[in-house]
């Protein structure tokens, strides 16, 4: 609550904190000062048993210290006892953008004389025009667009606010929706939500993932396209098209430049 975490955050950082709880009471600790590095370092292999990627490993030793860092402030340990291993080296991976006629092919993959090729096609530009993540997006409300502007009000991680800019494609394709789409999905449910589902609630995360496979395979793409994958490639292309690095920071609603910088060697023609 303090960090304003999202939901999604608080329950996967409870979830995996308890499960190394867990380990740790099986190995017969009963006392944070019993926690030693030669326990941690069975925790550790029994996650490389598990067959968890790197990244995965680190970001849950990374929790560790957190909550050991939670414990020292409130004093119940002296030090932080998950201080005593370090994390494995996580490689860096580069985003995989698509390219622009792979992107124009995914936006012209729905059927725009439905109801639902009109929401699909609105969630795919917003995605792209707006460089959205997908938690984003699916909170979005009919509040959150200012027509004169061409702009939304989004909620980023940590509750941050930011605005969001449309290109006119984006912008079109959400009137679209809005005069003929939505419409066919409300049903007796009152609700301010954007995208609707065939029941007239709020569409979820997990729809949105379907959605992207369904267009992937439309339009022929052979590569994993995830809604991310239209982030990375809002970046890379507005990198491309010459726009300064701390505008896409403040675009993609990044904290640190450092996070952006990984898009300027993805960009081939910057």
């Amino acid at each position: 609550m303090e960090r304003n975490a999202s939901p999604h955050t608080l329950d996967r950082y409870g979830r995996e904190i308890a499960e190394c709880l867990h380990f740790l009471e099986e190995q017969g600790v009963r006392d944070w000062s019993n926690i030693d590095r030669h326990v941690l370092r069975r925790y550790l292999t029994w996650l490389q048993s598990k067959e968890y990627a790197k990244a995965s490993v680190a970001r849950r030793l990374s929790q560790l210290r957190s909550f050991g860092r939670f414990l020292v402030r409130e004093g119940m340990v002296e030090a932080n006892p998950f201080k005593t291993v370090s994390s494995p080296k996580v490689p860096k991976r580069l985003p995989q953008p698509l390219s622009v006629q792979e992107t124009v092919a995914l936006l012209g993959a729905p059927d725009t004389t439905t109801a639902q090729g009109l929401r699909d096609r609105a969630i795919l530009e917003v995605l792209y025009s707006g460089g959205l993540r997908v938690s984003e997006l699916v909170g979005l409300n009919l509040s959150s667009i200012d027509r004169q502007r061409n702009e939304l009000r989004v909620w980023g991680k940590g509750a941050k606010e930011r605005i969001a800019l449309l290109g006119k494609p984006a912008m079109a394709a959400i009137e679209a929706y809005l005069e003929r789409g939505r419409p066919e999905f409300i049903k007796k449910v009152t609700t301010d939500a954007l995208y609707l589902n065939r029941s007239g609630h709020r569409l979820s995360t997990r729809s949105v993932m379907n959605i992207m496979q369904k267009y992937r395979r439309l339009a022929g793409l052979q590569k994993r396209v995830t809604p991310h994958t239209l982030r990375h490639t809002f970046a890379t292309h507005l990198l491309d098209g010459g726009a300064d690095l701390r505008s896409v920071q403040e675009m993609l609603g990044h904290a640190l430049l450092a996070t952006t910088q990984i898009y300027t060697h993805v960009s081939q023609s910057r």
